[in-house]
């Protein structure tokens, strides 16, 4: 930061000031003093004028006189919420002021009558107000005036007050030196440690500053310290809060008089004396809230009482004895300008991280980042440089490089802290204080993949120590632990331009390297430390601007002799400038430079400067004999919405002398001129004023001297007119006069070079308009040409709707469909895709437009009308619709079909999705596959114990259907290759036996007893149902059919069933033979053993194991295929008669009496004819 003394209002009859307060919302300032002075003033610039910011002069629009007080006015605050200012004096007397009709008048006052005031806060809120006694006495009240509470503190002597940001605690400093922490409500909670009096005795010194910034415009960083505390004698100490057992200790050296936080809270202000061999000095020390020395201001007078900000921290008012000084700030923002982009970081108090602006000031559009620990930005060229703290680990650094958009194109980590950077085209240079780090960025246009590799290459990175000679021997890898040496001559600045890197020390002495070699070239001693520096832009000569704000120049060319007569390169210029706090080199001229003084910029040719302007601008660029600057103090008022307003252009003198020649003298007197003081921006200037009145000789030497090839083939190109009129349209068109050039080429006729010009220029609207008043052959190519080019206007910018009705009359069916797909207008795509001829080229992508919205039935169509019939089923596969897709395959041929199949399938059953794989292999017509994974859940599901059993007989009765679909379609393919032979039939079943035989060899099993597990089931689910209606005999009966289905139900659950069907039958002896089985089951556990062998003991005390009605029919003796003829599906019992109903399906057999009772197939469930 820069501070300078701008203004200086004196207090009337030499009345001394005593205390002074800063309005931060409204400007208004308040100063009391002695003899109960109090004074309202206010500092206003014009409306409308040129000059912005600090620049613009600032009068006094209020200077009232509030009279109430007889003592010396002692404290002064303001309410900025609600625009109230609270005055006492030394009598205790207290006056609430508010303003009504632009002036100020008393609205509340109190008089205790018994002390002094020693401190009146403001909560954050502005709701309410703590006063402190010297007595000990405080009160706290409301904004309208009501007391809230008053408590007395015993014993003690007050001296200061301060609120805690969120309003629930409340600090009190004592005149001891000590600070209590009470809650809102007057409760005392505990003591604040002050750390940087451990070696005084607090007593000695009182407490003139307790500041708490309260967080309103964003921290500087998350943890920043923000509560401080300062003593008479000059020491500090800043909290991050109240019980901060490491706070930040400052010294001053100063006989303290005030301090006060900025309005965000990143710099303090100390006012005070200090003593020198002469006198007391009066200073003012501005600090970082890390105890970080900023700057030092000298104020003249005798004593300094008080000091306060301004509302952006831009100025700060100074109380010296009967007079108020303003003093105005430079911030050191951390900003950027390039490829016409303005980055600039700022605080957000809802974030926090920084917000980092990129601010394209030609287009105006705005691109926002959030970094955490920022540290620093440099801008240069193409790119920008954006360095940060690493959050999860602070020892860590990155650097990054964004383009003027906010993208990232690479990035490096380094373990070196970046407190210094700068950056050329090629090269970013990062600096601590005790080393130097070069980074040689890749081209970014060819850059294609960021270096992830752990080695560090040498040829773009070096690290070297401040106090070490470059080697220009390679090293493999950097080691940053080199760089935490330490140095008794710190860097304290750095330059580069693309020739060489300036490095400055705390001693004055600056190094120059070469680059991108890097050698130690030149070793040069200046008188003062420097604290900016600058290379023009031929490397010749650097800028200096040490730490007092005073400008030199170092030429690094010139040769002189010493003493001894030894030659010695480089030298320090006298010439130097006072209170500069930015400069910037011309870009093309080594010997032009801009700079600001205070509120002024000069542009200086040499060392002679022209007429100053008034500005408080950062200077972005100065070329082309034009400066550009910024007034980033106006972009931090409202940094999220930055106005090309705040954007300054200014022309240098030469350049305004040679537009007067042009305009009031000639072309012939400023050629001279031009000649006398060259430049490309002159000459392209004359070419332009040579050209406007038609002198194309004079137009060309310009061009020749300004090395404009276009321009000169521009000339040549007039030369060959005949036309006085052709010429004089080219040059409107030259200029960018396109109205003017038009108008011109139809008053002759030449309608066809009008349209030529707007095509030119994109403007196709009016290339409609001139195509439509014309009636020249070719037209209607070149009018479909206009619509589709509008078309692409809207498209371009997203408005699909207006596009579709130009693309149409351009009759660019390419295009529209692209509309039609992303207005989601598929009617209209499809009937688009419907209108267009057969193999049309846009059928493929309309089919993927299709594909890709799941719309299968439209995309088959449009596939099968470009005769891509693969890509058809393709689709359908991709969306499920497989019947569609196998309907295709069949019609077509297609014989891929089995290998989609397998790899869906396959998919499927990785996602668990079995029942969606069986459903697709039947709907393919693959039966025996989709049975087999049918049957494999089954089982699975059985062996788990988790379905129910009617879900698993229809689970076996699925798998067995399939089977029987396919031998269907087994005898299907056999008959159809058998179509039209002799005895057709008889040999398509034959040869669908073979075919059955030999295609599942390994399957035969299953093929045979397709309907095993269904009839277990079924059996297992019948004799239950039977039991539950006391068809004890039937289910007795049924039950004894189970006996054949112990590998597919378990043996426990059917033995189980057997024995208590048996029991309630009263077959005691079939009862016992399946005690017996289930007491010799592996399977079950010892305990479960016993359990049955009790309970059979119980029941065969009872009862002898002996059939009361034994049965004659041996269902152990018959198969499985047998038990489909021999037992009775409907009532499980055997079967006798030869008349019987047979299912078609399943070819069970029946009772036809028993059958009678069913709609369906007790076991298929086919519905009976």
């Amino acid at each position: 930061m820069f501070i300078y003394l701008s203004k200086k209002i004196a207090i009337p009859n030499n009345t001394r000031l005593q205390y002074i307060s800063w309005n931060k919302a409204e400007g208004y300032i308040a100063c009391g003093g002695d003899d109960g002075l109090l004074r309202v003033l206010r500092l206003e610039s014009p409306v409308g004028g040129t000059a912005k910011g600090l620049a613009a002069p600032s009068n006094l629009s209020m200077n009232q006189t509030l009279e109430g007080h007889n003592g010396t006015v002692q404290v002064v605050t303001w309410n900025d919420h609600y625009q109230k200012l609270t005055t006492s004096d030394q009598h205790g007397l207290i006056i609430v002021w508010s303003l009504y009709k632009g002036s100020w008048y008393e609205e509340m006052i109190n008089n205790r009558n018994k002390s002094v005031v020693r401190g009146m806060k403001w909560n954050s809120e502005g709701t309410k107000i703590c006063i402190v006694y010297e007595d000990g006495a405080v009160i706290v009240g409301s904004v309208d005036g009501n007391r809230i509470w008053g408590k007395d503190v015993k014993g003690c002597t007050l001296a200061a007050v301060e609120w805690a940001p969120d309003g629930k605690m409340i600090l009190f400093g004592m005149s001891n030196g000590e600070i209590h922490i009470y809650d809102s409500l007057g409760n005392f909670m505990s003591k604040l440690q002050v750390m940087c009096m451990s070696d005084l005795n607090p007593q000695t010194s009182k407490i003139v500053g307790l500041e708490w910034y309260k967080g309103e415009h964003g921290y500087l960083e998350p943890g920043c310290p923000c509560l401080s505390l300062c003593f008479s004698n000059g020491r500090c100490q800043i909290m991050r809060h109240e019980s901060d057992e490491e706070p930040v200790l400052i010294d001053t050296g100063m006989s303290a008089a005030q301090s006060q936080w900025n309005h965000c809270g990143d710099t303090l202000a100390v006012c005070g004396s200090q003593k020198s061999s002469e006198k007391d000095i009066n200073v003012v020390q501005f600090y970082t809230p890390f105890g970080e020395h900023l700057r030092t201001l000298k104020v003249p007078g005798k004593q300094i009482t008080s000091c306060a900000w301004e509302g952006g921290s831009l100025r700060i008012a100074l109380a010296v004895d009967s007079f108020i000084f303003f003093a105005n700030i430079r911030p050191d923002y951390k900003w950027g300008y390039f490829s016409n982009t303005v980055v600039y970081s700022f605080h957000k108090p809802d974030r926090n991280e920084t917000a980092v602006m990129f601010w394209d000031t030609k287009n105006d559009d705005k691109v926002m980042k959030y970094l955490k620990n920022l540290m620093g930005i440099a801008a240069c060229g193409e790119y920008c440089c954006i360095a940060t703290r690493m959050d999860e680990d602070p020892s860590q650094f990155s650097l990054q490089l964004y383009n003027n958009i906010g993208t990232v194109i690479e990035a490096k980590y380094i373990e070196l802290e970046p407190i210094f950077l700068t950056i050329t085209r090629t090269h970013v240079v990062a600096a601590s204080r005790e080393a130097f780090y070069l980074w040689q960025f890749k081209n970014p246009k060819k850059f294609a993949n960021l270096e992830i590799s752990g080695k560090r290459k040498a040829g773009m990175e070096r690290l070297f120590h401040i106090d070490d000679t470059p080697s220009t021997t390679n090293t493999e890898t950097i080691d940053f632990s080199h760089a935490f040496g330490e140095t008794a001559d710190p860097i304290c600045c750095i330059c580069a331009s693309d020739k060489n890197l300036i490095v400055g020390r705390e001693s004055g002495a600056l190094h120059r390297y070469t680059l991108p070699l890097v050698n130690l070239t030149s070793k040069y001693m200046l008188a003062a430390r420097p604290h900016q520096l600058a290379i023009n832009s031929n490397s010749s000569k650097v800028s200096i601007i040490d730490i007092s704000g005073v400008l030199t120049f170092f030429d690094m060319e010139s040769r002189t002799k010493d003493a001894d007569g030894k030659e010695v390169v480089g030298e320090q210029l006298t010439y130097e400038r006072k209170d500069v706090w930015d400069m910037r080199w011309a870009e093309d001229n080594p010997e032009l430079f801009a700079m600001m003084e205070k509120t002024r910029m000069y542009v200086f040719r040499g060392m002679d400067p022209e007429e100053p302007l008034m500005s408080s601008g950062y200077i972005c660029e100065f070329n082309d004999l034009q400066i550009q600057s910024v007034l980033l103090d106006e972009i931090m008022k409202a940094p999220d919405e930055p106005s090309r307003e705040n954007m300054l252009d200014h022309e240098i003198k030469s350049l305004r002398d040679t537009r007067d020649l042009l305009e009031k003298v000639g072309l012939q007197d400023a050629q001279r001129f031009i000649e006398e003081n060259p430049h490309p921006r002159l000459w392209r200037l004359l070419a332009e004023s040579a050209l406007e009145l038609q002198e194309f000789s004079v137009a060309e030497t310009a061009f020749v001297k300004c090395k404009d090839y276009p321009g000169i083939e521009f000339v040549k190109r007039l030369g060959h007119l005949q036309s006085d009129s052709l010429k004089q349209a080219e040059v409107a068109a030259y200029f960018g006069f396109y109205d003017e050039a038009e108008s011109i080429y139809l008053e002759m006729d030449r309608r066809d070079l009008a349209v030529t010009l707007r095509k030119k220029l994109g403007d196709w609207f009016r290339v409609v308009q001139l195509l439509k008043q014309g009636s020249a052959g070719g037209d209607d190519t070149q009018l479909e040409d206009a619509w589709n080019q509008i078309g692409s206007y809207y498209a371009d910018r997203q408005k699909w709707q207006q596009a579709v009705t130009f693309y149409v009359q351009g009759n660019n069916q390419e295009r529209l469909a692209e509309c039609y797909y992303v207005l989601e207008d598929y009617v209209g795509l499809e009937k688009m895709m419907k209108a267009l001829p057969e193999n049309h080229k846009l059928l493929p992508d309309i089919a993927l437009q299709f594909v890709s919205v799941g719309m299968c039935e439209q995309a088959v169509e449009a596939y099968t009308k470009c005769n891509k019939m693969k890509k058809a089923i393709d689709a359908c596969v991709l969306l499920n619709h497989w019947n569609t897709a196998i309907d295709l395959a069949k019609e077509h041929n297609v014989k891929e079909i089995d290998s989609l199949l397998a790899t869906y399938a396959k998919h499927l059953l990785s996602k668990q999705k079995v029942l969606s794989a069986i459903e697709l292999y039947r709907k393919a017509g693959r039966y025996l596959e989709a049975a087999k994974l049918m049957y494999k859940l089954a089982e699975e599901q059985a062996q788990a114990g988790t379905s129910q059993p009617k879900r698993l007989k229809k689970m076996y009765v699925l798998g067995a259907l399939l089977i029987e679909q396919y031998h269907e379609s087994v005898k299907q393919r056999s008959k159809f290759r058998n179509k039209g032979k002799r005895g057709a039939e008889a040999l398509s079943a034959l040869a669908g036996l073979l075919e059955e035989d030999s295609s599942a060899v390994s399957d035969t099993k299953l093929i045979d007893n397709a309907w095993r597990g269904a009839e277990a089931y079924h059996y297992y689910l019948l004799a239950q149902r039977q039991l539950h209606q006391s068809q004890i005999d039937r289910a007795f009966m049924t039950s004894q059919a189970l006996t054949l289905y112990e590998d597919i139900i378990d043996p426990k659950l059917i033995h189980s069933l057997i024995a208590l069907i048996s029991v309630t039958a009263r077959q005691f002896a079939t009862a016992s033979k399946s005690f017996t089985k289930l007491e010799t089951l592996s399977a079950l556990s010892a305990s479960e053993k016993d359990e049955y062998s009790d309970l059979a003991l119980e029941i065969f005390i009872r009862h002898s194991p002996k059939d009361q009605n034994p049965i004659t029919f041996n269902y152990h003796s018959i198969s499985s295929e047998d038990a489909k003829k021999l037992v009775c599906v409907a009532s499980g019992r055997e079967m006798s008669d030869y008349q019987f109903w047979m299912c078609g399906t399943c070819k069970h057999c029946a009772y036809e009496k028993e059958i009678t009772q069913y709609k369906n197939c007790p076991l298929c469930h086919t519905p009976i004819n």
